[in-house]
């Protein structure tokens, strides 16, 4: 059997949650190392790296970005980089940064990880396209295709995490217990999340929850 795996981009499909459209690289190839995905913006002026930076995250990324195709505007910490195709932008956890298409159809390339920690995959790429429910309040929409995605990804922690989020708004307690207590069994990292997320207030109190999350 084969050990390696070949993909152009146009080969894994765009997904969106909102946002610039991106294609789930790392999930496509089942990658479990580093993450890597790839954003377009279709159209002069789209914004397709949000402006952020790393420094107060769990993850604390450091992040490279290859400019596939097109041209790219970024801006990092104030100053303004002209990225042609085939140009390289690295930005460290404390540096923020955000890019913008120059040209249309510019493409992307990011990879990031934690300096001096392992990978931990978490699937936001699989939760991504259901995005827009939850920020248009459909919590129970979302909590139901949610459970679907379950099925078919249920390595993912964050992907039980959002479910939980979602149940928890939509008023479903026992639910959304059960599938936190997956997602902190699988990381850590969202057991302290969990702990000043509002989305989980409606079942803060329950014996439950401090159990869990103390």
């Amino acid at each position: 059997m084969s050990k390696y795996a070949v993909a152009s981009i146009e080969q894994i499909d765009e997904i969106t949650d909102g946002r610039a459209p991106s294609r789930p690289v790392r999930h496509h190839f089942g990658i479990q190392s580093f993450g890597v995905n790839s954003w377009t913006g279709h159209e002069v002026g789209d914004r397709i790296i949000n402006e952020h930076d790393e420094a107060d995250t769990e993850d604390g990324h450091e992040e490279l970005y290859f400019v596939h195709s097109g041209r790219a505007r970024f801006e990092i910490d104030g100053e303004t980089v002209d990225a042609p195709a085939g140009t390289f932008v690295f930005a460290p956890p404390s540096v923020k940064r955000t890019a913008l298409a120059e040209e249309a159809g510019t493409t992307i390339v990011a990879m990031g990880g934690t300096p001096g920690k392992a990978y931990e995959p978490h699937g936001w790429e699989i939760w991504a396209p259901l995005n827009p429910l939850y920020q248009s309040g459909k919590y129970a929409e979302a909590a139901d295709r949610g459970r679907e995605l379950l099925k078919d990804n249920p390595e993912y922690p964050a992907l039980f995490y959002n479910v939980a989020c979602v149940e928890s708004l939509a008023g479903r307690k026992d639910d959304a217990l059960e599938h936190l207590r997956t997602a902190v069994e699988k990381s850590d990292q969202l057991r302290k999340l969990a702990a000043g997320d509002s989305d989980l207030d409606a079942i803060r109190e329950e014996p439950g929850f401090k159990e869990l999350v103390g």
